[in-house]
């Protein structure tokens, strides 16, 4: 893992974030030669496509418009 100064970072922030983004490698940011931070490569993005993703998987039973019971059985029906 390559390692950067925090000076040199702020200098060159940018630049540094395109080229972790192209090599996909990871940055280690340092501090007087101590660890402070990573800059890592995101994780791949889900697909934005997900409306019917689940199609041809899920099986309804039933009627599902109705209601559960009968209108009788409805105690703010009741007089």
């Amino acid at each position: 893992m390559r390692e950067v100064a925090i000076s040199e970072f702020k200098a060159k922030c940018l630049a540094l974030l395109d080229q972790v983004q192209k090599t996909k490698k990871p940055l280690r940011v340092t501090r007087f030669g101590k660890p402070i931070a990573e800059v890592v490569p995101p994780s791949p993005v889900l697909a934005a496509d997900w409306m019917g993703s689940m199609k041809g998987r899920i099986e309804i039973l039933g009627d599902i418009v109705s209601p559960a019971n009968d209108d009788s059985e409805w105690e703010a029906l009741r007089d």
